[in-house]
Parts: structure tokens; C-alpha cells; sequence
């Protein structure tokens, strides 16, 4: 167990020089039939293994207390974890890694071009309801002086209909064009049809584990 690694996958669109980001998939030789904080207790070894595998070396790992929220929160290497009260984080510094978890919610990467900044969100149906979205994407914008063409945004797997009811991937899409994003990709991939690679909250009744997506910038942007 010790020496065992979670997949993860990456995504095209992020990947740009001075960024880096993943997407963990489900451990499949970890018993997370258990409630939320038992399952990521049980994870955190092997995530931890992962995190560094995935590129993310000897960096902190930024992370949100996930309320469902539409609140956002500007982070730096001193700022102490998890954050409360949020569910996006915004980052100027290299080398710091943000890290949100979800099983069935959306993993919103949010990545300025040029590397001058980004931001991770936690979207499911209460949170893209809220605008947390939106509201990520202009405190990124604000945060380094750039305009929604700057930006491009990645959508992780999420649970979609038929499996649920409201096709939030879609209304984050949507949120995205209305703040003026030109750049909005999707991978289009459903965690509850999808059990050998992803946890799904629904399909498992809320007793299953969580993915955890990444994003750091590497370096300083030029």
C-alpha cells in the first residue's frame, strides 16, 4: 500500500507553460465505504504519494473548507489550511499548490495565459446556483489586472444527466460565456457512469471517497 499511487489525468487545455494540474482518480485498493472525513483520512497517504507523482514536489498544498459557498478566497504560501468558509482559491505565487475535493461536484480550473495567476473552484448544484464561478473569475481578473479573454477554464469530471437531475457542467459553461471567457473546455466525462475510474457521491450514497484537483504555477511568469 505503501508504494501504491492513484491514476490521475490531465487535461490539453491547461497545458500551458509555468502550469501544472491533475485530476486524481479513484484508489481503487482503498476501502472508502465510509462518511466524508473517514474516507479522506484513509486517502491521504496515497494522495499525498500521488500529489508528488503528478509533479507537484515540495510544494503546500492550498485547500478550502468546501461549504458550498460562493465564496472566494486569495491565498499565499502563509495563508494557514484549509481556508474556512469558501469553496474557490485564487492564487498569484508560484509554487503553490491548490488542491479542491470532489466526488460528483465539479472541479472548475480557472488559468490566466500568462501565467500571472489561478484559480480552483468547487462547483456542484448549490455552489454553480450561487455564481461561484463567476465570482472566481473576476476576483482572478481583478487579482492581476486581466480581462476574461485571458483566461481559460477547464471542467473536471462531474456527475451529468441522465445520472442527475440538473446539468450543472452546463450552466457553468454558460456562467462562463456571460463573465466573457472565449476559452471554456469540458471533458465531458460522468463520475456515475464512469465506477472504475471515479467516486460518485449519488451513485454510492454518500459513502465513497473524493478526487483531488491540482493546480500550481511553477515558476515565477516572466
Amino acid at each position: 500500500m505503501a508504494d501504491t499511487l492513484c491514476p490521475f489525468e490531465t487535461f490539453p487545455s491547461l497545458a500551458l507553460p509555468n502550469i501544472r494540474a491533475a485530476f486524481i482518480q479513484r484508489a481503487t485498493d482503498v476501502d472508502v465505504l465510509a462518511d466524508r472525513q473517514v474516507a479522506l483520512d484513509r486517502l491521504k497517504s496515497i494522495h499525498l504519494l500521488t500529489i508528488e507523482k503528478a509533479g507537484f514536489v515540495d510544494m503546500p498544498l492550498a485547500q478550502a473548507d468546501q461549504v458550498h459557498s460562493a465564496h472566494v478566497r486569495i491565498v499565499t504560501k502563509g495563508t494557514p489550511y484549509p481556508v474556512p468558509d469558501c469553496d474557490a482559491l485564487v492564487t498569484t505565487e508560484a509554487n503553490l499548490c491548490l488542491g479542491i475535493y470532489v466526488a460528483d461536484c465539479a472541479a472548475v480550473y480557472l488559468v490566466d495565459k500568462h501565467a500571472r495567476g489561478i484559480a480552483l473552484a468547487h462547483s456542484g448544484r448549490k455552489g454553480t446556483e450561487l455564481g461561484i464561478v463567476t465570482q472566481t473569475i473576476e476576483t482572478l481578473c481583478k487579482t492581476i489586472t486581466a480581462i476574461p479573454s485571458d483566461i481559460i477554464m477547464q471542467i473536471s469530471p462531474c456527475i451529468r444527466p441522465p445520472h442527475y437531475e440538473i446539468d450543472f457542467a452546463a450552466d457553468i459553461r454558460d456562467q462562463a460565456l456571460a463573465a466573457g471567457l472565449t476559452e471554456i473546455h469540458d471533458c465531458g466525462r460522468c463520475t456515475a457512469t464512469n465506477p472504475d475510474l471515479y467516486y460518485s457521491y449519488r451513485r454510492e450514497n454518500g459513502r465513497t471517497g473524493r478526487h483531488l484537483a491540482l493546480i500550481a504555477i511553477t515558476t515565477p511568469p516572466l
